[in-house]
């Protein structure tokens, strides 16, 4: 009997020091349901304005960002063509400094041959010879390189091509035909690096 008593205590003893969590299920419920909306509202709220108004400044900025890059290229690829068409007419003309210092021998040859033409003496007719081939061999390289003889006897003076020196009055001729060549010119390619010395006719 008495160790029913006991027991009976021990029992009691535990069910009063347990704490006691289901006594209200429905407080429970309503801790939580707080929980959450405090939570929820410390959640920070999207606005739908700012948040378009910061797509169409990306936006913008991406598209300033593209134009850029697009005009940087332009103005590389124009760089390069300048950059090539430089090389290519450097290359193109690399010889006319060396065929401008050459011209003036050209025309010492053509003088030589000119006075030795017109002598009789023998010894001068032998090295006559030797000039004409000489500036027949110069000529020719000079023409392997592009360089070309500016000779437009009989036809419309061109200043870009002659300059006139001399005019003479012939009515049997139009106005303005070279007449003669008294110096004549070349040019390296396209480019005249002298001109000719002509006279022309003025009526």
């Amino acid at each position: 009997m008495k160790k029913k008593q006991k027991h009976e205590q021990i029992v009691e003893q535990q069910k009063v020091e347990e704490p006691i969590l289901n006594e209200n299920p429905d407080q429970s419920i309503d801790l939580e349901s707080e929980i959450i909306e405090e939570q929820h509202e410390e959640t920070p709220q999207v606005n739908d304005n700012n948040l378009q108004t910061e797509i169409e400044k990306l936006q913008k900025e991406n598209k300033d960002l593209v134009e850029k890059i697009k005009y940087q290229q332009a103005e590389l690829v124009a760089y390069r063509m300048r950059k090539d068409e430089e090389t290519q007419s450097m290359l193109k003309y690399a010889n006319q400094d060396l065929i401008t210092e050459i011209i003036p021998l050209i025309d010492n040859f053509e003088n030589a041959i000119k006075l030795a033409s017109k002598s009789d003496n023998p010894e001068i007719a032998k090295y006559l010879t030797g000039f004409q081939m000489m500036y027949t061999n110069l000529l020719s390289v000079l023409n392997k390189y592009g360089v070309e003889v500016i000779d437009r006897t009989g036809q419309v003076f061109d200043s870009k091509l002659e300059q006139a020196l001399v005019a003479e009055n012939n009515p049997d001729l139009a106005d303005e035909v070279v007449i003669e060549v008294l110096q004549k010119g070349y040019k390296l390619k396209d480019r005249v690096i002298r001109p000719a010395s002509v006279k022309i006719n003025q009526i």
